[in-house]
């Protein structure tokens, strides 16, 4: 198959660029005990403003791990516009496709239990959601000129949706995180080289309890029949279960970087990792331990872009 392409995997020279269609926001994230009811107020021990969106993570990540990153978003002319610009320059993102608009840059609340570091998160995704299929075509030429393109939900669907068709004209490998979880299509399936849900989300496409390896193994079979050419089920610390169209799901198991401080960017982390590593020629189980290893040592920092690893700590991690 196309994606499973072998190679030696220790430079990111060669490689052809990643293109990021993806969300910015700025993260709110907020620890404390447990979270609050409908109605309470409770006092939290922490708080921490910073760069966030999946699009934008999962960029950075990208971008650390080695890849040429390109991002495709819209930011609003604010404070949090600049933040993210600040951001991608630092991490040598090409942000030339992002331009501003009047809607204000989108903004993300996390709430982290500060003893297990799970989260949950409201997002509001704001200027990014202005980012229309016509903005996508004008892009096309980018777009064709990349090896991969990483999407996420983060946008309307039918943007998500002009991406994955222009990249699969042209021949350039999609990757779909589908978070936040929505139905999707067969049509947008379909044209998924690589589709990368958690097991919440693999749950919710196909309507199927996802809670077990079988479990998993099964769903990512129900969403391949549907059109996926490759479904990688994301399970925290068990790993990702890889499942490629006609073979045997194998399952690439987790790295423990460190104690667990915060899980808010673990599968961002992964997404960008995985991304880096196919972009530069690993085959798909050595891509999916290297998002393993982003993704490990990811949860042992706190915030999302911030926590993402440099290349020299994913691969000594990975030994």
């Amino acid at each position: 198959m196309r994606m499973l392409v072998d190679g030696d995997g220790e430079s990111g020279s060669m490689a052809k660029k990643i293109l990021v269609l993806g969300s910015f926001v700025a993260d709110s994230a907020f620890r404390a005990a447990r979270l609050p009811g409908w109605g309470e107020t409770l006092m939290g021990s922490a708080f921490a403003l910073g760069p966030g969106g999946k699009g934008s993570n999962q960029a950075v990540a990208a971008a650390r791990a080695g890849a040429t990153v390109q991002m495709l978003s819209r930011l609003g002319d604010d404070a949090f516009g600049r933040l993210a610009r600040d951001t991608w320059e630092a991490n040598g993102i090409d942000d030339s496709l992002v331009e501003n608009c009047e809607t204000a840059t989108g903004s993300a609340v996390i709430l982290i239990d500060e003893a297990t570091g799970e989260n949950a998160i409201v997002v509001v995704p704001g200027a990014c959601f202005t980012l229309r299929p016509k903005d996508v075509e004008a892009a096309a030429a980018a777009i064709q000129s990349a090896g991969v393109l990483l999407t996420q939900l983060e946008l309307p669907l039918d943007t998500v949706h002009c991406g994955l068709r222009l990249a699969r004209e042209a021949g350039v490998r999609t990757i779909l995180n589908p978070a936040p979880a929505q139905s999707l299509s067969d049509e947008i399936l379909g044209l998924v080289d690589f589709l990368i849900p958690n097991e919440t989300e693999a749950a919710l496409l196909t309507g199927m309890p996802v809670e077990s390896v079988t479990q998993a193994d099964a769903a990512a079979k129900e969403l391949i029949r549907r059109g996926a050419i490759c479904v990688i089920v994301t399970m925290g610390a068990k790993g990702a279960l890889v499942c490629v169209q006609g073979e045997a799901a194998e399952l690439v198991g987790a790295f423990q970087a460190g104690t667990v401080l915060d899980t808010t960017g673990a599968g961002d982390g992964f997404c960008g990792g995985f991304a880096a590593a196919l972009s530069e020629g690993r085959s798909v189980i050595e891509a999916a331990r290297f998002g393993c290893a982003t993704a490990g040592i990811s949860v042992t920092r706190a915030g999302t872009a911030p926590s993402m690893p440099w290349r020299d700590e994913i691969l000594a991690l990975m030994g």
